[in-house]
């Protein structure tokens, strides 16, 4: 088996809940399509595959605090980067790649400044995952389980967000246009939304 083969059973066996698995390939599908519609961007595949299946690991049960006041002071990159060169090198994935991982998984949520190749494409798919049908799907699954997210208005509210907010800090044009649709989603799930629920979310 690769090193690729492992570090996928090691992201199975660690995602927990279940459902937060697949995050991890689609991202990485995400960033190949990006990838292929941006040929002047040069990237290391190594890099983008190891940081899109380790990125989220410390917001993963068993590696982030279980208490409420410990978890909402949690900085899951951080713990992430202090944990991969580990897991890592254990896996036998090239070592002088570690670095560039590490970068990458640093500057991959929308705050971040991505600087690197890696970093762009892992930040803009990231971003495609927080909207469209997956984005809302994604935060669904939250509500009663995250400690941000007690009600079906609150997670009404973090989508409102991503749609006012992240389209605006995508860096690639065919990041664009794989978010065109997935906006359109959104957009007509809270219109729905709004209208269905009758302002009784809460």
């Amino acid at each position: 088996m690769s090193w690729r083969d492992d570090l996928i059973t090691y992201l199975r066996a660690n995602a927990k809940p279940a459902h937060k698995y697949s995050h991890q390939p689609r991202l990485y599908a995400l960033t190949q399509q990006i990838a292929a519609a941006t040929p002047d961007l040069a990237s290391d595949d190594d890099i983008v595959f190891a940081a899109a299946f380790l990125h989220d690991l410390g917001v993963f049960v068993g590696h982030r605090p279980e208490d409420p006041t410990q978890l909402a002071q949690w900085n899951h990159v951080l713990y992430t980067c202090e944990q991969a060169p580990r897991i890592l090198t254990d896996l036998h994935f090239p070592t002088e790649k570690i670095p560039a991982v590490l970068a990458a998984i640093r500057e991959h949520q929308p705050h971040d400044t991505p600087q690197s190749p890696e970093a762009i494409l892992l930040r803009d798919a990231d971003i495609l995952e927080q909207l469209g049908a997956i984005g809302i799907l994604r935060t669904a699954t939250k509500v009663g389980s995250d400690t941000r997210f007690h009600t079906f208005d609150d997670a009404r509210a973090s989508l409102q967000r991503a749609l006012d907010t992240l389209p605006p800090q995508i860096r690639l044009d065919a990041t664009r246009t794989l978010a065109t649709p997935r906006i359109a989603i959104l957009q007509n799930f809270l219109t729905t939304l709004t209208t269905e629920a009758n302002s009784h979310l809460d």
